[in-house]
C-alpha cells in the first residue's frame, strides 16, 4: 500500500478551529488514542510532520531496522477482530512489514480523516483563563484544544555527532533516522559510518554487503544478540491467535511487557556450568528478555552481572576472528544497562575483508572534511557517510516543541534540571496536558505497544472521569510529582542502570541533566500503581471545575 498523498490529506481540508483535544503525533499512540477518542464521542485532531502514519517505523527506514519484539506480541491488543485478521510475516519484521501494519490499522478504523499530515507543531501555550490550549503548527494553524497529547514518541528527535565540520563533506551524507523513501545503493563505495547503537548495528551487515568499504566508527560498543530471524510458522501464528487473551494479560502483568517465566535463583549461586548452559540458551533463542532476565539479579548486582557480561564477550571473541577488533567491540559497562540489540551477523560482519573498525576512544573525531572523517590518527576519505547517531531520547521530542503552561514557563525550562512527571504521564504546572510513555513510565524499558496502550487508556479514562463528573482541569499536584521522581530514582538506584553512560541517562547529548528517565519498577507494577491512583480518585493529581486546584471529588 503506498502512502497517502499529503495534500489529499492535508491540503483542501481546514483544520478545525476548536476540539476537545489535540494530538501531537501518528505513530502507535495517537493512531490509538484518535480510535479512543472517537468511542468517546470526542472531537480530535492529530498533527504528523511524516507524510502518513507509523510514527517511529515511518522515519526509520535504514537497512536492516527491524523491531527487537516478536511481531506477534509487537501489535495492538485492542482489538480482537483485528488481532485475528492481520497476518504477521516474519518473527522479527522489518521496517516496511511493521509499517504495512500501521496503514492497515489506520484503514480499517478510517483515522485518516482526523489526521493532518505533513505538519509539524511547533508551539503549545496554556490559557488559564479559559483552561485550554492554543496548538500551533509550521503551516499557521492555531488550534484550540481542551486537553493536549504529546504522542511524539520516545526515540524521535534525532542528533548528529558533536564535531566540527559536518556541512563541509562533499559527498552523500545520510542519517538512519532520516532515510530517503527510495532505495539507497552503496554499490562500489567508500562508506563512513558513525555509531554503533541498534542502528548502526542493524545497518551495518546489510550496507557492508553492498559497498566497496565500509569503515565503522564506535566511541561505546553494543551488546548484541543474535536475532535468529525467520519467517513465520503457520501453526505458531494459529496458536497465538486461539491463546491471544492470556498472553496479553501476560503481558501486561510482566516487567518488560514480554512473558517470561519468572527467574528463581541467583547467577552466583548455580555451578559455571549451570550457569552457562542457561545463558547459552538465552543466547541461542534470539530474544533480548531470556537473557537479559536469566537469574534474579542480574540487574541490581554487579558480580552476578560480570557472568553475563563475560559470557557475551566470550562469544565476541569466538565469532570475531582478529583479537584487537573482538576485543574492541566488548562493552566495558555492565550488560544490559544500555539497550541491548538484536542482530543478523553483526559480529560475524567485522571478519570481511572490506569492513574496518575505528576505536574512537583511542582515536577520536576531529572534524568532518571536505573528503570523509579526520581522527587523532589521521583522514579517511569516503563516498558516503552515514551518521547512526540516535536521538535526543524521551525528552527531545518534548522540550523541542515551544510548550509553556502556567505562568508561561516553559517545559524546556521546568525540566532544565531534568525531566519531572507524575506516574511519566502529566507533569505539574501543565494542566489537561498528558504525555504518552513519557520519562517517568516504563517506555523503552517494555514492549512499547504494551506501554502505549496502557497510557492512552488511562488518559482516555481520565478525560473522562472529568467529563462525567464536570471538571475542567487535571494537573499533577507537586509534591506527589516530587514523590514519583524520588521513587523512580530511588528504583533506578538499586539497579545497575545508572553505571552506564546511556541515553538512558540523557549521556549522549552535551549538556543534558544526568538523570535515569525509565521507570524501572517493570511494567506489571507500574500498572497497578496507575490504576490505584485512578481508583483513589486520580491521587495525586488536582482536579477542578474551573481551572484553579481544589479538593478532589469523591471516588465514583
Amino acid at each position: 500500500m503506498s502512502a497517502p498523498d499529503e495534500q489529499t490529506q492535508s491540503g483542501p481540508r481546514a483544520v478545525p478551529g476548536s476540539v476537545d483535544v489535540a494530538v501531537v503525533g501518528a505513530g502507535f499512540s495517537g493512531m490509538y488514542l484518535l480510535h479512543r477518542l472517537r468511542e468517546m464521542n470526542l472531537s480530535a485532531v492529530v498533527f504528523e510532520a511524516g507524510t502518513d502514519v507509523g510514527g517511529t517505523w515511518y522515519w526509520n527506514r535504514y537497512p536492516g531496522a527491524r523491531v527487537d519484539v516478536e511481531s506477534l506480541a509487537y501489535s495492538f491488543s485492542f482489538s480482537e477482530e483485528l488481532e485475528q485478521e492481520y497476518e504477521w510475516e516474519e518473527r522479527y519484521p522489518t521496517q516496511p512489514e511493521i509499517l504495512r501494519y500501521a496503514r492497515h490499522v489506520a484503514d480499517r478504523f478510517d483515522l485518516r480523516r482526523d489526521i493532518f499530515f505533513g505538519t509539524r507543531v511547533t508551539a503549545a501555550a496554556y490559557d488559564e483563563r479559559d483552561a485550554a490550549w492554543l496548538v500551533r503548527t509550521d503551516r499557521g494553524d492555531a488550534v484550540t484544544a481542551r486537553f493536549l497529547v504529546m504522542a511524539t514518541g520516545c526515540l524521535s528527535f534525532s542528533k548528529l555527532p558533536e564535531v566540527p565540520g559536518l556541512e563541509r563533506f562533499r559527498g552523500a551524507t545520510f542519517h538512519t533516522a532520516h532515510w530517503p523513501h527510495e532505495d539507497v545503493d552503496f554499490g562500489g563505495m567508500r562508506v563512513g559510518l558513525i555509531g554503533t547503537g541498534s542502528s548502526g548495528v542493524q545497518s551495518i551487515p546489510v550496507i557492508a554487503e553492498q559497498a566497496a568499504d565500509l569503515t565503522v566508527f564506535q566511541r561505546t560498543p553494543a551488546y548484541s544478540l543474535p536475532a535468529r530471524n525467520r519467517r513465520l510458522r503457520p501453526d505458531e501464528i494459529a496458536d497465538m491467535k486461539a491463546g491471544y487473551r492470556a498472553f496479553r494479560k501476560a503481558q501486561r502483568e510482566s516487567g518488560f511487557g514480554v512473558p517470561v517465566a519468572p527467574a528463581t535463583k541467583s547467577a552466583l549461586e548455580v555451578s559455571d556450568e549451570e550457569r552457562d548452559t542457561a545463558f547459552e540458551a538465552a543466547w541461542e533463542s534470539g530474544s533480548l528478555v531470556n537473557l537479559l532476565t536469566a537469574y534474579t539479579d542480574l540487574a541490581v548486582d554487579l558480580a552476578a552481572n560480570d557472568t553475563a557480561k563475560r559470557f557475551v564477550h566470550g562469544k565476541i571473541r569466538q565469532i570475531v576472528k582478529d583479537p584487537q577488533t573482538a576485543e574492541d567491540l566488548c562493552p566495558a559497562y555492565p550488560f544490559g544497562t544500555k539497550r541491548p540489540c538484536l542482530d543478523t551477523d553483526y559480529y560475524e560482519t567485522y571478519n570481511r575483508d572490506n569492513v574496518h573498525l575505528v576505536n574512537l576512544l583511542r582515536t577520536p573525531i576531529v572534524e568532518i572534511t571536505e573528503k570523509g572523517v579526520r581522527t587523532s590518527a589521521g583522514e579517511y576519505a569516503f563516498d558516503a557517510i552515514v551518521y547512526a547517531t540516535g536521538f535526543d531520547a524521551m525528552t527531545g521530542s518534548l522540550t523541542n516543541v515551544d510548550i509553556r503552561g502556567r505562568g508561561g514557563v516553559s517545559l524546556k525550562e521546568a525540566w532544565s534540571a531534568g525531566p519531572r512527571t507524575y506516574l511519566g504521564i502529566s507533569s505539574a504546572g501543565f494542566p489537561n496536558m498528558f504525555m504518552i510513555t513519557g520519562p517517568g513510565s516504563p517506555s523503552v524499558l517494555s514492549n512499547m505497544v504494551v506501554s502505549i496502550e496502557q497510557h492512552v487508556d488511562w488518559v482516555a479514562d481520565a478525560i473522562d472521569h472529568l467529563d462525567r463528573h464536570g471538571l475542567t482541569t487535571i494537573e499533577p499536584e507537586p509534591q506527589a510529582q516530587d514523590a514519583w521522581v524520588d521513587h523512580v530514582n530511588l528504583v533506578g538506584g538499586f539497579t545497575l542502570y545508572p553505571k552506564a553512560n546511556s541515553w538512558y541517562m540523557g549521556a549522549n547529548v552535551p549538556g543534558k541533566p544526568r538523570v535515569f528517565m525509565p521507570y524501572a519498577g517493570g511494567v506489571g507494577e507500574y500498572r497497578k500503581k496507575c490504576d490505584e491512583v485512578a481508583a483513589r480518585g486520580y491521587e495525586g493529581f488536582s482536579l477542578s471545575p474551573d481551572g484553579p486546584a481544589q479538593q478532589r471529588p469523591a471516588d465514583d
